[in-house]
Parts: structure tokens; sequence; C-alpha cells
């Protein structure tokens, strides 16, 4: 890892741990500040594939120094960070849920409608064209994909500082859409709107209805054990879906042949995430903010975590502009 891209991505490499050190901290305090628990066969494999590849990372770093494969050490321990932040954020937020603030689903119902972006006609409208309620459901799915994708396909192009970008800007915005979903906690639209998940047959309603089910009883009291992969998305506001299809788009636009075909999947991903995962419009604009708010902040702490001080700040900063442009 001899030229100036890896080595810049290898320090960020270690920045990027800070905020899943921080969010397992508050997992560990939580769990039992909350009363809740968390099953620990799922969870510890889960943990211990992610604790497998990142020792494989640094192992052949440390063995061969400045001779290790760049492409090896950073897909592997991109894809072990990403495997370990979701074995974390699942059960935070179903912590973060447990704080039982008051739901917000009437206030941002209201924000929508004051927007004329009623979810009501929305979904009717999707209901009675099923092909595009099809579409929007298998898009609404994409999220899953890119997690392993986006490291292999950085790491193998050789956008090392990039890679490193995206996987600081998803630790800080998973970070900051939990924090925010604690005290604006909400269900979904068709709670709001009084409907059941099966008011309308031609849109896959899994999602919210899984996402309904596991918020009410933690609010009761009944759920206390948390399952790791029978886990919903239990947040509404931000939309993390939305966030994520711009880190996404983000991450992967400068990749030739790529970047077009995933700005397009991405944003159909977006589109799918008011109807299919019950989100309000204000959830997913507030998703997209979130997003090129983290993509900022992780160029910020970059700038500031290499340039030295004083009047060679400039230098650096311009040095840094120049990496990630290339990458």
């Amino acid at each position: 890892m001899l030229d100036t891209d890896a080595r810049t991505a290898w320090q960020l490499f270690h920045l990027n741990w800070l905020p899943i050190l921080g969010m397992g901290t508050l997992l560990a305090l939580g769990l039992p500040a909350t009363g809740l628990s968390l099953e620990p066969v799922a969870s510890g494999v889960v943990v211990a594939i992610a604790a497998a590849l990142i020792a494989i990372a640094y192992g052949h770093r440390i063995v061969k120094g400045d001779l290790a494969d760049p492409k090896l050490v950073f897909s592997l321990g991109a894809i072990g960070q990403l495997i370990l932040i979701c074995a974390i954020v699942g059960p935070l937020t179903y912590v973060a849920g447990k704080l039982n603030w008051p739901l917000q689903d009437q206030a941002l119902l209201a924000i929508d409608r004051a927007l004329g972006l009623d979810p009501e006609p929305i979904a009717r409208y999707v209901n009675d064209h099923p092909w595009l309620a099809n579409g929007l459901a298998r898009a609404y799915g994409l999220i899953k994909y890119p997690l392993l994708g986006v490291p292999v396909v950085l790491a193998l192009t050789a956008r090392y500082v990039r890679l490193q970008l995206f996987m600081l800007a998803m630790g800080l915005g998973l970070g900051v859409t939990i924090t925010i979903s604690a005290v604006v906690p909400a269900i979904g639209t068709y709670y709001a709107l009084h409907l059941p998940a099966a008011h309308f047959p031609e849109i896959n309603t899994a999602v919210y209805a899984g996402q309904l089910r596991d918020i009410l009883a933690l609010r009761d009291g009944s759920l206390h054990e948390l399952r790791l992969f029978s886990l919903s998305g239990i947040v509404s506001f931000p939309s993390f879906h939305a966030a994520s299809a711009v880190l996404y788009m983000w991450a992967l636009w400068p990749v030739r042949g790529l970047g077009g075909i995933a700005a397009a999947l991405n944003l159909a991903m977006i589109a799918a995430t008011p109807v299919i995962g019950a989100h309000y419009i204000i959830d997913v604009a507030a998703g997209v903010g979130l997003a090129a708010a983290s993509i900022w902040a992780a160029k910020f702490c970059l700038d500031r975590s290499r340039a030295p001080h004083g009047s060679a700040a400039p230098a650096s900063s311009a040095a840094l502009a120049s990496i990630v442009q290339e990458n």
C-alpha cells in the first residue's frame, strides 16, 4: 500500500471505527436500561463473521506491510465493518423505540398534506396499477445488495478513499438517524390514516406490517427479546432507505458503466419508499438531506484529520479534494 490514496484510505479506515464503537456502546448500555435482551446465537454468528473478515484485513496489512494488497484489505475490512454495523444498528433502533416518546404520525401527516402530497391518493394510484406496485416492491428491496456490492466495486476499481468516505458517511448517517428517530418516533402513513395493512391489496405491505407489530409491542412492553434476523425496520423519520439510496448513488457514480445504472435503481428505491415502506414524504426529504450532510461531514472529517494546521491547511485541502475527485 505504497500509493497516496491507499495510505489516506487506511487512515480513514481507522476513523470509521468511531461511529461504530459509539453505536456499539449505546447498544451495550441501552439493552439492560430498557429491559431488552439480544438473542445471542444469531448475533454471535454475525459478529464472528465480521470479526473474521476484519482480522484477515488487519492481518494481511500487518504481515505484508507496504506490500499488502489494498483491494483485499479494503474490501474485506469494509464488508466486515458493514456487517458489524448491521448487527448493532438493528437492535439499537429498538432500544431507541423503547424510550416511548409520543408518536408523531399526525404531525408528519400534516406536513405531507401541507405540501400537497397526501399519502392516501398516492397509495391508491399505485394500488390501481399492479405493475407499478410490483415494480416498487422490487425496488424497495434493493437496499441490501449494495451493502456488499459497494465495497467490492470501489475496492476493485481502486477507489479506496471514496470507499472509506462512504463508510464514514454511512456510520454518521445511521447514528444521527437513530438519534432523531428516538425523539420523533412514528409508525407510518397507513397507521396515521387509520388504514389496515391489507387496505391496498396490490401493495406489498409486509414491511409496514412488521414495523407496526414491533413498534406497538415495544410500546406496550410485550416485546423483550430481540432476534437479529427477525427485526423489522422501525425507523420512519428520517427515512434511511432514502438516505442509503443517496449514499449508494454517490459512492458508485464515478464508476464507468455502473454509475448511471446505480443512480436509476436507487432513484426507484426512493420512489418506492413512501408506498412500500409507508414513509411520509417528509421522511424521504429528511433522509436525502441527511445523506448529503453525512457525505459533507465525512469529507470534512478527512480534511481535518489530514490538515496539519496553519498555512499548510489550504494545500492539504486542495490535495484531498483532488484525491476525492479522482476516486
